[in-house]
């Protein structure tokens, strides 16, 4: 049987099989010995112990597309990312950091800013002159009111995303919006693993519609930029790329060197300084772990 990992948790993996249902599995040793440990994402396939009781062992794991460490997901087609505009105030450096993330995995992203019903328009108009030249897709969305979940939805089909976001921004609210059933679809693993009131606590997969899944993920609270060099850096801000070759110096960094077309870019508005900005302090985490051989 083919299926799919939805869920992940103390040693049980829930495997969706299409048309089947969900069944409770073990992976098999090899796994273990390969140091191939199996991930929500994962597409495996199953031998099934007891059709009664939905039960099974992971015989083998398909070949990945990709993977992340942080959330631990397989097989990612895109991000959805949500920040509320406000209550909690967006953090931004934590926002783009997650970006480069992406970038350097090479995952697109679609950009949401939830809970717009609660906030000003120069708050919701910051936020999109800040990221509207950055070239994701980007919805200012209300769980409350309902407010362009149908753009969020229709950003999803035929895909898997993982949507992230810190605590307290509204994923949850926004994944029921798109499958009201989500919970219910999912309640005989609550029931296995006693579960009680949906938190999430660990990545979770759920359909969102023909041939589309959503990963549900913890919220996350720090992120590093510290696994590549520092000169890499530039190529995971898109929106430098259109100045790639203007500047002075061949090979340009854009942080001291004179006549910088991206420096000049900013001092326009045409790339916004909370972008500059935070690209100049990553450069310097990852000129500072060199130096001191982190």
């Amino acid at each position: 049987m083919q299926g799919k990992i939805v869920k992940g948790i103390a040693g049980f993996y829930y495997v969706h099989v299409a048309e089947s249902g969900v069944y409770e599995c073990k992976a098999k040793g090899i796994f273990r010995k390969e140091k191939k440990k199996p991930l929500v994402g994962d597409d495996v396939k199953i031998e099934v112990s007891s059709e009664t009781e939905k039960t099974g062992n992971i015989i083998k794991i398909e070949p990945r597309v990709n993977e992340l460490a942080r959330p631990a997901v397989a097989n990612v087609d895109q991000a959805l990312v949500v920040f509320a505009v406000t209550r909690p105030v967006p953090h931004l450096n934590l926002l783009d950091r997650f970006l480069v993330m992406m970038e350097r995995k090479d995952i697109p992203v679609v950009l949401c800013f939830n809970k717009e019903d609660a906030a000003a328009a120069e708050e919701v108009e910051e936020l999109r002159s800040i990221y509207q030249g950055c070239g994701y897709p980007l919805i200012f969305s209300s769980a409350a009111k309902g407010r362009n979940i149908d753009r969020i939805r229709e950003s999803l089909k035929g895909k898997t995303t993982v949507i992230a976001g810190p605590s307290g921004v509204g994923k949850s609210s926004i994944i029921n919006l798109l499958n009201p059933r989500a919970n219910m679809e999912t309640g005989d693993i609550s029931v296995k693993i006693e579960r009680g009131k949906h938190t999430t606590r660990h990545s979770e997969l759920f359909p969102v519609g023909e041939d589309a899944y959503i990963m549900d993920t913890p919220g996350f609270s720090s992120l590093y930029v510290n696994d590549f060099e520092k000169e890499e850096l530039k190529y995971y801000f898109p929106e430098f790329s259109e100045y790639e070759g203007l500047c002075r110096f061949h090979g340009c960094d854009h942080v001291s060197e004179p006549d910088c077309a991206v420096k000049d870019a900013v001092a326009v508005r045409k790339i916004h300084e909370s972008r500059y900005h935070n690209y100049v302090e990553f450069y310097e985490e990852l000129k500072n772990q060199r130096r001191y051989g982190r």
